[in-house]
């Protein structure tokens, strides 16, 4: 005959399993909820994505850099020309005869054979738009960076609350085993007392029924695991198949003690949010944008100069050169320039707006978090109540089914009221911890989180 399996026992049991995993999983340096978050916040392929921006915008920079360097271009021209000699402008007479040399109504010249290889040098020595312009683009290379920031905030919120999805699935996996081996147990001792001829074949097929059934639960609790832990693999930006062992159970994630204040954490949301701060950014880029337009209206100051052979053939070259300064000074280009500033003036109000509103969702999510927070933690200590009583009618029942006294469905409703608990407690702890991860995404501080 097999040894009575109590609740008591069965609670023992699967505290030691508990214990057991917790020492394997700290020796194998297992995953935190902080450590998952924050490893996302490093390799989440949307991370990845953003920090190739901060290469580009770097480019950019280089790019606007490269006006303030020289320009130097070089060509070889071998070419053949005709000239009409009415297009001169001018009459060429014969000192003597007072004869013109050429016809007045114009006469065809050439074809004439002309070489040319020529260097060309161009040096900016004064261009304040250029330096607006490197300046502006600088501005968007921080504009890019702080993007990377909230990429990567967003990356560990989903990675934190995919772990919190885990855990839970892990709890409701212990939650339907220790369900499973009630009802195993129940199932042996109906048919002890059917043997013994003080049970009924009734209480056999009950117990049976309720052992199937949470069978059937423990087959839908270990596939929701398996599909949440591929989520947070995906999240890691980790392979499917890669090992993942976690350091967290769901009871044991942390508590606060009580609600954090208000006032501090919405100061903490404005100065620390990457968002706010990739907006506070790409507003300054904006500004300097609307100033390197502007710069344009500035003249700029250059040396040129191109030196080179000219003449009729490569055997016969002449040097010729030009040297000399130019100062280029824009006086109208159609108000082409004043219609850009209006278009950044404009989107400098949008960005205004932008601004405003991010500010009131910072605050909604910050007090919306606190809500939750308060909520949950009333949530767990309530369910916790009620798995203690749920847990103490099983025994109860059990006591009596056992007895003789009665039959077992008192027990399989006990049971069915326990399994209903052991969700609800489960679902409160999620809620709880997802409401943690929620404070700290809308506070910014995602990735401190332990």
């Amino acid at each position: 005959m097999m040894p009575e399996i109590s609740f008591a026992n069965i609670v023992r049991v699967a505290a030691l399993l508990v214990a057991t995993g917790a020492s394997s999983v700290a020796a194998q340096s297992a995953l935190t909820l902080g450590d998952a978050a924050r490893l996302a916040a490093k390799q989440n392929t949307g991370v990845d994505v953003a920090r190739t921006r901060i290469s580009e915008a770097d480019a950019r920079v280089q790019q606007q850099r490269a006006a303030l360097y020289p320009d130097l271009s070089g060509y070889l021209q071998q070419a053949s020309r005709t000239t009409n000699t009415a297009t001169f402008g001018f009459s060429f007479r014969d000192a003597t005869t007072g004869k013109f040399l050429f016809d007045p109504n114009g006469q065809l010249l050439g074809p004439i054979p002309t070489t040319d290889a020529r260097l060309r040098l161009q040096q900016s020595i004064f261009d304040y738009a250029t330096f607006a312009r490197i300046n502006a683009a600088r501005s968007a290379s921080a504009v890019a960076a702080t993007e990377v920031n909230s990429a990567a905030e967003m990356a560990a919120s989903s990675a934190a609350l995919a772990y919190v999805r885990v855990v839970r699935a892990e709890a409701q996996v212990a939650a339907r085993t220790a369900d499973s081996a009630l009802a195993a147990d129940l199932v042996r001792i109906a048919r002890d007392q059917l043997q013994a001829g003080v049970g009924i074949a009734l209480d056999v097929t009950r117990a049976e029924s309720q052992n199937s059934n949470g069978h059937v639960q423990l087959i839908s609790a270990r596939m929701d695991r398996d599909h949440a832990r591929l989520e947070l693999r995906r999240a890691l930006n980790l392979a499917a198949d890669a090992p993942l062992m976690l350091a967290d159970s769901l009871g044991g994630l942390p508590m606060d003690a009580t609600v954090p204040d208000e006032t501090s954490l919405m100061s903490r949301a404005l100065d620390s949010r990457a968002d706010i701060r990739a907006l506070r950014a790409q507003q300054a880029a904006h500004r300097l944008q609307i100033r390197a337009i502007r710069a344009e209206r500035w003249p700029t100051l250059s040396a040129v100069g191109d030196e080179g052979a000219l003449g009729k053939n490569w055997t016969h070259p002449i040097a010729t050169y030009t040297w000399g300064i130019q100062l280029s000074l824009p006086i109208f280009d159609g108000f082409r320039r004043s219609a850009r500033i209006e278009e950044q003036e404009a989107v400098s109000n949008e960005y205004d707006a932008k601004d405003r509103d991010i500010r009131a969702t910072a605050a909604l999510e910050v007090r919306s978090a606190l809500v939750d927070l308060a909520a949950t933690r009333e949530q767990v200590t309530a369910v916790s109540d009620r798995l203690r009583f749920a847990e103490q009618e099983v025994a109860q029942a059990q006591e009596r089914f056992r007895a003789g006294v009665a039959g077992n469905s008192d027990v399989i409703i006990a049971l069915l009221s326990l399994n209903q608990t052991r969700t609800l407690r489960n679902d409160a702890l999620a809620a709880y911890q997802s409401s943690r991860v929620a404070l700290a995404r809308a506070t910014g501080s995602i990735t401190q989180i332990p």
